[in-house]
Order: structure tokens, then C-alpha cells, then sequence
């Protein structure tokens, strides 16, 4: 099989939740850039309708809808607009996520379940609209959860986005279980620190010296180098054989004790 075949995704539609932001954007492009579909499901619709516009400007072919994540009413729009457009659903990329450096005595009832909401519960919901369609539908697919290298050993600062994170594996490894007769691959992608709007606040020079002394590599990571994974996982022919992995590109992170 040709190089290019292995990673096409020709054929396929993609659903990328919270792909208006900066690191889901990028791998909604390189969806779009294998060959696929590609639905940006976002809160943000102008953000979702920018980075949809730019996937059309490129080239391929792309649409804009503006969704509440933990609303299963909204995902059940947003399923339903998929499918009247692209006629089926082959990936999900499940992206959405807020973070809080809150002292632990310091986080209120409201703050904890905001980000229990847009980390976790969007993360079941979508499983569940858009899973459904696809272990239904016969064509098999592959979901894609976005985790962290905060989901265990959880990081300092952050302890209900560790929380969630830990709880987004376990979703994933039970749904590669559950859903592995239906030909549905159930994935997650541990990114190291890449700054992005959700944690650009946390990033002091403190914290940076710190992330640095801990990472092999010794910088943060670029949008475009989750791309390749998220391609190589969504691949029927590349990761056929692929389920239930937590792939970490992550700069040595999780490789590092002192």
C-alpha cells in the first residue's frame, strides 16, 4: 500500500468538538488535508466558521456549527447537521476543555462542575450522539479523545482538569473495549504543554522553568505536531489494529522522573 493511501481519509467524515480553538483547529485542518470532511463543532461559531472558512480557502470541504458541547440536545443538532451534509460520521475528535489554576480550598461547587461539564461530560455526550451513529452504521470509525499529561500523575495547580483528564482515558480504554465488534477504534492523544488560550495564564516564568526542567526536549509543543497522530488514529488503513492506546506526544514528559 502507497504512503499516501496508508494515511488517506478519503471518504470520511470528521467531527471535531471544540475544533474553533487553536490545537483542535490545526488537527480539523489536517483532517481536511487527508482528505476528509470536516465538521467544526464549536460554542465560538465565528471561531468554528474562521477555521471551517479556512479549510475551504485550502481546498477542501468543511462546515461551521456553533454547539454547546455538554448539551446533548446541542450534539444531537449538530449530529443531525452532519449527516444532511456529509451523509455519515467516520471520525470524532473530541477537543472541548477549559482549565483553572483555583487553590483546592479555593474552588467552588460552580467552578468544579464547569469544568466537569466542558472536559468530561462533552466528552460522554459525544460518545454517545455520535458514537451511536457510528457503531450503528456498520462503516466501523475511530474516535479520538484529547487528554493530558495531567491525567496521572496529576500536575500541580490544575486539580480539577486532572480529574477529567483521568476520567477521559477511562472513558477511552472502556469504549475501545465495548465498541472493538463493531469496528469502531476508541483512542486518546496525551498532549505535553502546548500553550493555547485554556492554560496561557498558568504559563508563568516559574512554571515554564519548571515544565522545561521536565521536559527531555526542552521547549513546548507546535499545533502541527498533534496532527500526525491525530491523521495516523484516524486512518482506517494506518491504525486498523489500533485501540484502547493512550498516545502521548508529550517532548519526553511522561518519560522523565529526575
Amino acid at each position: 500500500m502507497a504512503q499516501n493511501d496508508l494515511f488517506s481519509l478519503d471518504g470520511q467524515a470528521a467531527v471535531v468538538i471544540g475544533g474553533g480553538g487553536v490545537l483542535a483547529g490545526a488537527m480539523a485542518s489536517g483532517f481536511a488535508d487527508a482528505g476528509a470532511d470536516v465538521a467544526i463543532v464549536d460554542l465560538n461559531g465565528e471561531n468554528a466558521e474562521k477555521r471551517a472558512a479556512a479549510i475551504r480557502e485550502a481546498g477542501g470541504r468543511a462546515i461551521a456549527i456553533q454547539a454547546n458541547a455538554a448539551s446533548k440536545d446541542d450534539l444531537i443538532r449538530a449530529r443531525d447537521t452532519v449527516l444532511a451534509e456529509f451523509g455519515h460520521v467516520d471520525i470524532l475528535l473530541n477537543a472541548a476543555g477549559i482549565n483553572s489554576g483555583t487553590p483546592f480550598f479555593e474552588i467552588t461547587e460552580e467552578e468544579w462542575q464547569r469544568i466537569l461539564d466542558v472536559n468530561l461530560k462533552s466528552v460522554f455526550l459525544a460518545c454517545q450522539v455520535f458514537g451511536k451513529v457510528m457503531v450503528e452504521s456498520g462503516r466501523g470509525g475511530s474516535v479520538i479523545n484529547i487528554s493530558s499529561v495531567s491525567s496521572g500523575p496529576p500536575l500541580s495547580k490544575v486539580f480539577t482538569y486532572s480529574i477529567t483528564k483521568a476520567g477521559v482515558n477511562q472513558i477511552t480504554q472502556f469504549l475501545a473495549r465495548e465498541w472493538a465488534p463493531y469496528k469502531v477504534r476508541v483512542n486518546a492523544i496525551i498532549p505535553g504543554f502546548f500553550p493555547a488560550e485554556q492554560n496561557r495564564k498558568l504559563l508563568t516564568p516559574e512554571r515554564t522553568a519548571s515544565i522545561m526542567n521536565h521536559t527531555p526536549m526542552c521547549r513546548f509543543g507546535e499545533p502541527r505536531e498533534l496532527v500526525g497522530a491525530a491523521v495516523y488514529l484516524a486512518s482506517k488503513n494506518a491504525a486498523s489494529f489500533v485501540t484502547g492506546t493512550l498516545l502521548r506526544v508529550d517532548g519526553g514528559f511522561m518519560a522523565m522522573s529526575i
